[in-house]
This record gives C-alpha cells, structure tokens and sequence, in this order.
C-alpha cells in the first residue's frame, strides 16, 4: 500500500506538535500552554525563550533543530491557521475546556465568511471585531477569506476574558501576519473601539451573572439573570457602524424563546434582521444543539431592510451539489433583495 505525502497544513502540524509536546515534557506543564511558548517563539525567529533554567540545554538544542526547519514564509495565512487550530483543537481537547469556549469549526467559520463576502456587495470591509474572540479562529478565518477576495488588508480586533485563549489569538495573527488588536476584558464592559464595518462572534449561551452591568442593556431580562448572547449582540451591533454587519451564531431557536421578546423589540428598533439560517444538521449531536447564522445590519447609511428576509436551513454539508447550489441561491437571494 503506497503512503500518501503529507499535505502542508499536516507537515506544519506535526512540527508545530512536536516542538509544543517538547516543551509540555520538559516544562511539565500543559500542553495548551506549551503550544502557546511554542509559537511565540517561533514568531521570535525561531530563539526559545529560557527561565530559570528551563527549558534545559538538551532541550533548547532539539527545539532550535526544529525549528530552523520550520519556514513560514513558503505558507500562506490560511494554511497557518488551519497548522495552529489542528494544534490548538488538540491542547483544547486535554483540558476539557467547557463548552462555550470550544474552538468554532472550519465548517462553520467558511459559512460566516461566505455570508460576509456575499453580503458585503464587492464593498471591501476595513474593520472587523469579534467580541468573543477565544483563540481568534472564526475571526482569522473570515480576515483570511475576505482578504483573498478583495485583495484588500483589514483590521481586526479581538476581545475575550480568557487570557490564555487571546494570547494564542494574538501570536496565531501575528504569525498570519495579520493586523489584530487585542482586548483582554468581559465583552460586556464598554469597548475601548472606534465601530468597525464588520462583526462576527460565535456567542457563549447562558445567562450572564452581573446583572448590575446588564441592566443598562435593552435585551435584559425583566427579572432575574439575563441571557449573555441577548446582550453580547446588542452590545456588538453597538459597536458597528451604521450600515454595517453583524454574523452571530446563535440557537437555531433563539426568536422563539420566552426571553427573545425583548430581544425582538431591540431589533426592531435599532437593526435590520437580514437573515436567520439554520446550519446544517448534521453538523450537531442533537437538534437540541443546532445551531443559526442571524445576520443584523445597523439601520442608517443608506441600509434598508430586504423585502424578503433570508430564512431556511443549509443542506447537509456532504451533499456537495446541494451545498453549492444553496450558495448560489444565497447570492441571487441578496440580488434581488438587498442590492
């Protein structure tokens, strides 16, 4: 049986494993942490960063072999992402992490990027914020794609409360070569950001505890604890600007809740509901956990809402025909309702 050559993205994956799992063994520490040291040495020039004697000098010298090997520069941004979510998606699984803070897959994040492209009418988004950033995956990935397509660089900017999360965020883009800014803080404190044109988010679902914080929000609950994705999108489009998106992925029931009313009334007010596309379900365990893409435009600068909105669910994503043809549908449905 013949062996297969490996394919780029798995040729960086395995030096990138390589290096972390050197780093985790002699550190003993865990394997997220070490992925972290990992690359940030690598976008040191490939010098391992030394304290208190550690790594030890056995060590230093296999990392410097390999990472003499490693040449980003024969990648493209797309295929370093994809090396470091591989790696990051491993140190994710050995920690557990709880489920709102999981990585947002490659499936999901092509979509978000897709629905931008489509919906940014050949316009070139400037700016882009992902309010709940983790390791900057869906943020990166839809940089990356639009990037492709307009040929145009971006800013973005990335918050989350997770420290350890934003810092792989931060040295992923610098190694993508991307122009991220971080913000280590709760989404919902107020956003040291001028509004940008763009907004994604994989939303955390829950309730959100402070509800001091919340009560200054027109999606808070009107007793008890709030949902966090209500407020996380009122305080995103916040930060919008006028005219400009926002792709969340919420639950695929999230109108339909007792708490949505507020929510409703919200969207009426100060948004277009453009859009509400249920994932494919065979990307989801249960239908319980099923998941939508809402698409929200903030009113002014000559935004209006489509005369029809966008609803219905993709295809199964291994029906490749079907899949492309519900693409298509999804460019012809924003041409004659949106442009």
């Amino acid at each position: 049986m013949a062996i297969l050559p490996k394919s780029a993205v798995e040729s960086l994956f395995d030096q990138l494993d390589q290096t972390t799992t050197l780093i985790e063994q002699n550190l003993e520490t865990t394997y997220l942490d070490a992925l972290t040291e990992s690359i940030a040495n690598i976008a040191d020039g490939g010098r391992v960063k030394v304290v208190d004697g550690l790594p030890d000098q056995q060590t230093v010298s296999q990392l410097n072999a390999l990472y003499a090997e490693i040449n980003l520069k024969q990648y493209d941004a797309e295929l370093i992402r994809q090396a470091i979510q591989l790696v990051t998606l491993k140190g994710l699984r050995q920690v557990k992490v709880e489920p709102n803070k999981q990585m947002t897959p490659d499936a999901i994040g092509y979509l978000v990027a897709y629905l931008a492209e489509v919906f940014s009418g050949g316009t070139a988004f400037k700016t882009i914020l992902d309010p709940v950033a983790g390791t900057g995956n869906l943020l990166t990935t839809v940089m990356n794609h639009l990037q492709s397509i307009t040929k145009q660089a971006m800013r973005g900017f990335a918050v989350d409360n997770d420290d350890s999360l934003l810092e792989i965020a931060g040295i992923s883009s610098e190694l993508q070569q991307l122009d991220t800014t971080l913000f280590h803080q709760d989404a919902i404190e107020p956003l040291m950001i001028e509004p940008v044109g763009l907004a994604v988010a994989d939303l955390p679902i829950g309730f959100y505890p402070i509800d001091e914080r919340a009560q200054d929000f027109e999606t808070r609950a009107q007793t008890g604890h709030s949902y966090a994705h209500h407020l996380l999108i009122e305080q995103t489009m916040h930060y919008v600007q006028d005219g400009g998106f926002g792709f969340f992925l919420v639950p695929n029931v999230i109108l339909e809740t007792d708490e949505a009313k507020q929510l409703v009334k919200w969207v009426t007010k100060h948004v277009y509901l453009q859009g509400l596309l249920s994932l494919p379900a065979n990307l989801f365990k249960t239908k319980e956990g099923q998941k939508a893409i809402l698409i929200l435009q903030k009113k002014g600068a000559g935004a209006q809402q489509a005369k029809q909105i966008l609803l219905g669910e993709f295809p199964n994503s291994n029906d490749q025909k079907a899949f492309a043809d519900y693409l298509q549908k999804i460019r012809t449905w924003h041409q004659e309702n949106l442009v």
